[in-house]
């Protein structure tokens, strides 16, 4: 299955985000209930505790107002390039938008002051909770 098919929608990313983090379903979080729903804002609220969690909670994705399909997109282009990606590659990539470069420091909402290509090399090499991711 190719690219375009596999992630064709914002909604086959979660589903793929999903299976990858919850392989058995639903665990909350907070007190290890199986037991929840979703919610209007796309978050899940347990039943047991009342805890609301999304699906990027944790993730390098958890603060970005981007689509999560412009973040794989990215990730599939990095490491789809035999020697790694770059910024100007990310740029010619389709659906990446333009290599802005701005000033240092993050606009008034929380997002960086760069292009889409210097956000996913930033999201990529953000230290997680074990291990270096990039």
């Amino acid at each position: 299955m190719d690219f375009e098919t596999r992630f064709a929608s914002e909604d086959a990313c979660r589903a793929y985000l999903a299976q990858l983090r919850r392989p058995d379903g639903f665990l909350c979080p907070g007190c290890a209930s199986a037991s929840a729903w979703k919610t209007g804002r796309d978050l899940w609220l347990c039943q047991r505790c009342g805890l609301q969690t999304s699906l990027l909670a944790g993730t390098i994705f958890q603060d970005t107002k981007k689509p999560l399909q412009m973040w794989i997109r990215a990730m599939w282009h990095i490491t789809s390039q035999k020697h790694g990606g770059n910024a100007l590659g990310l740029q010619r990539t389709p659906g990446l938008g333009s290599y802005e470069r701005g000033g240092p420091g993050c606009t008034s909402s929380g997002e960086p002051r760069f292009g889409l290509a210097e956000i996913a090399f930033s999201a990529l090499c953000r230290p997680t909770r074990h291990t270096w991711v990039g």
